[in-house]
């Protein structure tokens, strides 16, 4: 006979007490960076019950099974209240898939390498701002790993959103309206690149002249034709205590305007629900939030794997759901042993429609997994939940360097309120030309620049 000293009445009991107490500890059987540090892999930290799907259901589900409205109730504690309403009501499937252990697979490579070569140099100064042992701004890979305080979770996101030095996301847009009709698609390119804290890119670990910014971002949309060569151009001061610059180009006026950054709370086209606050969950200055408290500790399902196929065309995902079965896209989930979910406040944005956030972070990467914003009557608002892949699925596979690219596959955007659903997926190209790359040092150029708003305007 074999007796189980951890069961789901104990890991449960466990995480409620630490997050009553105020005390959260990132592990269970030992300390999870701990276990991280000696082989990569946060099995020694977990019991059996938090390291499978199959264990914590009690053969119930295992991997290649679905998640649906009629099993929904064995795992409602392992999702956010808005994926458990969109599964029992609007058709929203699930798939699980094995837990991935090795953390070299769930976040770029060069950056898991930081990570652990930097870990325990990061300093939060009187402001606020993230700063090394020596007082430079942030030099690679993320700043807090396994922490469980919330500011700094947040503060290690908001400065690497996807991880590489540089990025340009090919992304196709849909938003679907209440009959589950598709009432507007888009298609553009996102690009951000990183001023400091670079692994991959020379120079590094700062641009010259530029280690007084966090963060060059924009979106240049190339259809449909009465949008193409509408664009934003996103510049982050490094001090988080200041908006970005905000500048717009609109192809009919041949001009750029200066927008006020503090509204980020509105859709930037008709028909969308994405907010630029959405942006990886953690779109604003992290300073220009607060009132950041750990909530919620314990296990949680992410898409964390298995949401690329090299042999889809262009990379495009299934759907299903909805009343025309487009609503959602098709998404394979996994366990994860432990998460925190962290909520913050809007304090600097006095007319924002919400009043506070929660975001779900996974602890072994500190990669935020789902968000969920409550409106200023303190009702559920609206759900930003993605999927991640390292695209590599065996039978082909996408290079970054020397190791496959990692990266996000696909986000849901869901207005809870009105029911209003903005999906948006990377694709390998557009009908523009526009190709995703990866630490490619001419995104600059290319994307970054007010010069390279009014070019692709014209």
């Amino acid at each position: 006979m074999h007796i189980r000293r951890y069961g789901g009445d104990f890991t449960r009991r466990h995480f409620l007490d630490q997050v009553a107490r105020g005390a959260v500890s990132a592990g269970v059987l030992m300390p999870l960076w701990a276990a991280l540090a000696r082989d990569g892999r946060a099995d020694a930290a977990y019991p059996d019950e938090l390291r499978s799907i199959e264990a914590y259901t009690r053969g119930r589900l295992k991997p290649g099974d679905t998640i649906d409205a009629g099993n929904v109730d064995l795992v409602r504690d392992l999702l956010d209240p808005i994926q458990v309403v969109q599964i029992r009501e609007m058709g929203r499937r699930l798939v699980l898939a094995p837990e991935t252990s090795d953390i070299m697979r769930l976040s770029p490579w060069d950056y898991v390498e930081a990570t652990l070569r930097n870990k325990g140099r990061a300093r939060l100064d009187g402001d606020g701002n993230l700063r090394t042992d020596d007082g430079k701004p942030w030099i690679g890979g993320h700043p807090f790993p396994a922490s469980t305080n919330g500011l700094e979770a947040f503060a290690g996101q908001t400065l690497s959103w996807g991880r590489h030095d540089a990025s340009v996301y090919a992304i196709k847009e849909c938003d679907v309206g209440v009959s589950g009709r598709v009432d507007y698609r888009y298609e553009g390119s996102w690009a951000e690149m990183s001023p400091v804290a670079r692994v991959t890119m020379a120079p590094k670990p700062y641009l010259p002249g530029h280690d007084d910014k966090m963060r060059f971002q924009s979106i240049i949309f190339t259809s449909p034709d009465d949008i193409r060569g509408s664009s934003f151009l996103n510049i982050w001061p490094y001090d988080q205590r200041e908006f970005p610059d905000l500048f717009g180009y609109v192809p009919q006026f041949k001009r750029i305007r200066r927008f006020p950054t503090n509204q980020r709370f509105e859709p930037m086209l008709p028909g969308s629900d994405l907010y630029l606050s959405d942006a990886w969950a953690a779109g604003d200055p992290y300073l220009t939030w607060g009132n950041y408290r750990v909530v919620a500790s314990g296990p949680a399902l992410a898409g964390l794997s298995g949401n690329w196929s090299s042999r889809a065309d262009n990379w495009a995902r299934g759907t299903h759901g909805g009343p025309k079965g487009e609503t959602f896209y098709d998404t394979t989930v996994e366990l994860v042993p432990q998460a925190i979910t962290v909520e913050a406040e809007p304090v600097r944005y006095p007319r924002a429609p919400i009043s506070r956030k929660q975001v779900r972070f996974d602890l072994r990467t500190m990669l935020p997994i789902t968000m969920v914003s409550f409106d200023r009557r303190g009702q559920l608002f609206r759900s930003f939940d993605g999927a991640y892949s390292l695209y590599d699925d065996g039978a082909g596979r996408v290079m970054d360097g020397a190791h496959p690219y990692w990266s996000w596959t696909h986000v849901h955007a869901f207005n809870t309120q009105t029911g209003h659903m903005t999906r948006i997926e990377q694709v390998q190209r557009l009908a523009s030309g526009d190709v995703m790359r990866v630490n490619d040092p001419a995104t600059y150029d290319l994307y970054l620049t007010q010069g390279a708003m009014q070019r692709r305007g014209a």
